[in-house]
């Protein structure tokens, strides 16, 4: 008996547009014939190589997740606490409008609507953005010990607002929101991260001007 035929396709450019399929129908929307389509691929191979739907969805979470890694190092990286939020925010307004990709986010937008047999679809997106909310606890923790922030700052109720910020602008872009409706939610939402900073209070002190009057 021959052996079987190897592989025929390249994993990373099928999880992409695995990704980008669940990333416009949604979990329950995207069909085993629209992600086999989309893959190059037929169901036995998906299943096969997946186990099943939930199974390919948390292997194309996964690839996302990389993917988006290197972003958030780059947020994080922002030297003070009110630059982490306008980069995640503002690039967020950017991304999620971007024409080249689907609107929203992917860990919003799949698990939207889903139905018996996907409970846990939700909880695995909501487990993923728990990590991005996690890495920007760690930055505004170490932005409160740096002075940055105040000491009355909770750096943890401060990463929960970004993520919450950042989920809502997703659903507003999925639902046809422009950048620029995006941008403006992302300026308040920065406008009151500066205002838990020790050193914009400084400034503010030295200028003479009212806090966050612009």
């Amino acid at each position: 008996m021959g052996m079987g035929r190897p592989r025929e396709f390249d994993a990373d450019v099928a999880l992409d547009r695995a990704m980008e399929v669940f990333w416009r129908h949604g979990y329950e929307g995207a069909t085993i014939a629209q992600l086999t389509e989309a893959m190059g691929i037929n169901p036995p191979s998906l299943y096969a190589c997946f186990g099943n739907k939930e199974g390919l969805l948390k292997a194309a979470l996964d690839r996302y997740t990389k993917l988006r890694g290197a972003w958030m190092d780059e947020v994080v990286s922002a030297p003070t606490a009110r630059e982490v939020a306008e980069r995640m925010l503002m690039g967020i307004a950017e991304k999620q409008t971007d024409p080249a990709n689907p609107p929203g986010c992917l860990l919003v937008q799949g698990g939207i609507a889903t139905g018996a047999g996907s409970e846990n679809v939700p909880f695995e997106l909501a487990a993923r953005r728990a990590q991005n909310e996690e890495q920007l606890r760690e930055r505004f923790v170490r932005a409160q010990a740096e002075g940055d922030l105040k000491d009355t700052s909770d750096p943890a109720a401060l990463a929960r607002y970004v993520s919450a910020v950042s989920v809502g602008m997703g659903v507003m872009a999925s639902s046809g929101s422009d950048r620029e409706a995006l941008r403006q939610v992302a300026d308040v939402a920065v406008q009151a991260v500066e205002a838990q900073s020790e050193r914009d209070q400084a400034v503010n002190s030295l200028s003479g001007r009212p806090h966050n009057v612009r």
